[in-house]
Formats: structure tokens, C-alpha cells, sequence
């Protein structure tokens, strides 16, 4: 008989951030794209980071209001 050793953490798993690339890649619309190639040219990664950018940060948050 084995024995574990150690403890197993409480709580729901921690988020990886693999998992939190593919959910972004999925509110743009690209779910299938494979996010690794893009993230080793810079370029194509900052457009890819700018687009998820962009959905996730309303149109209006930098704007001041006047009245």
C-alpha cells in the first residue's frame, strides 16, 4: 500500500494561463488558431493582444464625459 505524500491544495484548480489565451482566442473568434506560433514573433502578438484589447475594454472607458 502506498501512501501519498504531501497535500492536495482547497479550492477549485488554479486558472492556467494557457486556459485564459484560449479563452480570449474565443471572444475574438479564433478559437481553432494555434496562439503559440504568433507569440514568438512580437509583431504578430501585439496585434493578436491589441485585438483582444479592444473587445475587452468598452469603447466609451477612456472618454471624459462633458456636460
Amino acid at each position: 500500500m502506498g501512501k501519498p505524500e504531501g497535500k492536495r491544495l482547497l479550492g477549485r484548480p488554479r486558472r492556467r494561463w494557457e486556459y485564459n489565451i484560449l479563452v480570449d482566442l474565443q471572444a475574438v473568434g479564433s478559437w481553432g488558431m494555434d496562439w503559440i506560433e504568433p507569440a514568438q514573433y512580437r509583431d504578430s502578438w501585439r496585434a493578436l493582444v491589441n485585438a483582444v484589447m479592444n473587445i475587452r475594454v468598452p469603447q466609451n472607458a477612456g472618454k471624459i464625459l462633458t456636460g
